[in-house]
């Protein structure tokens, strides 16, 4: 990473978890001219780079270093290089994402670490914890800031909770990132392992990537106490709100307010809407972004003065962002929009739901039918197959009943032992609905 960020090369970081098709379809659609990669993905790397001309390979071995393969890196123009990130395809193929580099002399500390210096007291003594994948956006996006800054950075191979709560201790972080999916992990570690820990070091952690449920985040909060900071943003960089812990107190469930620009509210017709009502999420001020090969889309999240990641939410009357869901989430049942979050968060509610995921399904008579897949939570068993008048289907659709709708009620309920997600948290909604059309 910070070879190609010195040499101002454009790169891609791939997923270890992708197929053979599934790298060669980003290899090939970014242009990749080198593949670096380990032994350990030799096995999806090498099928996946067999049918691809003018493709250099190289097989690093874990005492390679790269002093010893060549001499300095020429350079054409003293510009920073730039990640060339893919989505992770929840509504289809990954989309790489393309964003202009960053128009500072690569010696000068770009406005956004400026911010993070300033804001969040991350320097030279900073050490930071990077526990999420780094071909995800705001992982490799924090590292580069952190190492920009002077700080130390430790790198998870792969999350654990008690590893991560170990790795604070050991190497005495100050800073460091995380999403949902890892407080719910950490908040069901037993209570001794959790005091096993000294995090007295631990002043800075901030979140995003996904909605927080607000129990999980409370709890979190009465754990750790008000060190626990949270982002919106995205790899597009269209924009991004922030929010500290006593703010979020004051507001839970906010996602906080843009460092820059304004957020907008809009209907389908572009039309800004009032305070409190949903709408699409649009940020004034955004990046230069595209996606590669798809003009189409693009033009879909951009416009002269703004740009969309495709969330739905609303403002309050201080400006404050909420989320309540995504436009290509959205069940259309009957003709009326049912947003997925707004139903998950009504069964979050319930005890017996640690996680919960709703999308729509195909349905004769209204378009679309609203399903639930439930993570139960520890120690209630799941059934394999889930009757209509099994008692913990009927006790959460009465909880449901009771809270929303009957046009937003979920027609059926799916008990599972774990969601499937992205090591960031990000739900795999295109393995659900396969699974459960």
């Amino acid at each position: 990473v910070w070879a190609c960020q010195d040499a101002g090369f454009r790169y891609t970081p791939v997923s270890t978890r992708l197929t053979a098709e599934e790298v060669r379809h980003i290899i090939s659609d970014c242009g990749a001219r080198v593949v670096l990669h380990s032994a350990r993905t030799r096995s999806v790397v090498v099928p996946a780079c067999s049918e691809l001309d003018g493709v250099t390979r190289i097989d690093l071995d874990p005492g390679d270093t790269f002093g010893a393969r060549s001499g300095e890196v020429p350079r054409y123009e003293r510009v920073e290089g730039v990640a060339l990130l893919y989505s992770s395809g929840t509504t289809g193929r990954p989309k790489g994402v393309w964003r202009a580099a960053p128009p500072e002399p690569i010696e000068e500390l770009p406005p956004g670490d400026q911010l993070l210096a300033a804001a969040y007291g991350v320097g030279p003594g900073s050490v930071y914890l990077s526990t999420a994948p780094l071909y995800h956006s705001a992982p490799l996006t924090f590292l580069v800031q952190m190492g920009r800054i002077g700080a130390t950075t430790v790198v998870m191979d792969r999350f654990d909770p008690g590893a991560a709560l170990a790795a604070i201790e050991r190497y005495r972080v100050t800073h460091s990132q995380w999403v949902p999916t890892m407080f719910v992990r950490l908040l069901r570690l037993d209570e001794a392992e959790r005091r096993a820990h000294d995090l007295s070091s631990h002043t800075f952690a901030i979140h995003g990537a996904g909605p927080c449920p607000v129990p999980v985040k409370e709890a979190m909060l009465d754990w750790w106490g008000p060190i626990i900071h949270e982002y919106y943003a995205g790899t597009e960089g269209a924009g991004t709100c922030v929010i500290g812990p006593q703010e979020w107190l004051a507001r839970k469930g906010s996602v906080g307010r843009p460092i820059r620009g304004r957020v907008m509210i809009l209907d389908d017709d572009g039309t800004e809407l009032p305070v409190g009502q949903d709408g699409q999420v649009w940020f004034s001020e955004s990046t230069d972004f595209r996606y590669l090969h798809d003009d189409a889309k693009t033009a879909g999240v951009r416009r002269a003065d703004a740009a969309t990641f495709g969330d739905l939410g609303h403002l309050d009357d201080d400006g404050y962002l909420y989320l309540t869901g995504r436009q290509a989430f959205t069940i259309n049942v009957g003709g009326v929009n049912v947003y997925p979050r707004e139903i998950e968060l009504v069964l979050l509610e319930h005890p017996a739901v640690a996680d919960v995921a709703v999308f729509g399904r195909p349905d004769d008579e209204y378009g679309e039918q609203v399903v639930a897949v439930v993570e139960v939570a520890a120690g209630i068993e799941p059934d394999t197959v889930l009757e209509a008048d099994t008692v913990l289907e009927a006790e959460l659709l009465s909880h449901c009943r009771d809270r929303l709708a009957t046009f937003k009620l979920p027609r059926t309920v799916h008990l599972v032992d774990e969601l499937p997600r992205e090591p960031t948290g990000k739900l795999r909604v295109a393995d659900l609905q396969a699974r459960y059309r």
